[in-house]
């Protein structure tokens, strides 16, 4: 499992974003696979209490079966990016029927943010997708998603590879609800305390 990303993976996609600058002290907290109408509302909640601001890379199907949670999105002041239709793997979908899937989504969504689902995106698609789109990936990923992984070593984990300019990676699903809930509560108050800022991507 790596839940920080290597180095190795910027060298050879450089133009992708992996991190932001770490000067202005912030860390910057996304969501995948959402919007979800009953765990999304809880994780704006926690997000409201500690002041921060988030970015939600949302699945266009979703969107479109759950339009009031997505409106609550922009309406509490986070940033939204797309995440394809369907939740599309780029490196077993074919070109032509990946890019059809992200325009599907735009048409609910509103951003020149993408992430891949699964952070799997082919060359060629990169360079024909970042055209329109910020390509956004990740330098430390949560792992609230993966059943194997405890709540409390998502939270450790989770703490112990963010700094300064991290994007980090929770998933506001039914799925990884209990992880995310316990691990982003905890990441939340342990920053804070810090006076790190939690910063839309932008």
């Amino acid at each position: 499992m790596q839940f920080k990303t290597p180095y190795v993976a910027k060298l050879v996609y450089p133009s992708l974003i992996w991190d932001m600058p770490s000067i202005d002290n912030k860390i910057y907290i996304t969501f995948d696979d959402g919007p979800h109408p009953e765990v999304t509302p809880q994780v704006l909640k926690m997000l409201d209490d500690y002041n921060a601001k988030a970015t939600f890379f949302c699945v266009g199907e979703n969107v479109k079966k759950y339009p009031e949670t997505y409106a609550l999105l922009k309406q509490n002041g986070h940033a939204v990016g797309n995440h394809s239709f369907n939740h599309l793997n780029g490196w077993k979908t074919n070109n032509r029927d990946y890019y059809k899937n992200i325009d599907k989504a735009s048409e609910f969504i509103e951003s020149d943010l993408l992430r891949p689902p699964y952070g799997r995106i082919s060359p060629s698609q990169i360079k024909h997708l970042k055209k329109k789109f910020r390509i956004i990936m990740w330098s430390a990923l949560s792992y609230d998603f993966d059943t194997r992984v405890s709540k409390e070593t998502c939270l450790e984990l989770s703490v112990k590879n963010s700094t300064a300019g991290t994007i980090i990676v929770f998933h506001d699903s039914d799925k990884a609800k209990e992880n995310m809930l316990f691990a982003l509560k905890g990441f939340l108050k342990h920053f804070y305390k810090q006076g790190m800022e939690f910063s839309v991507l932008s």
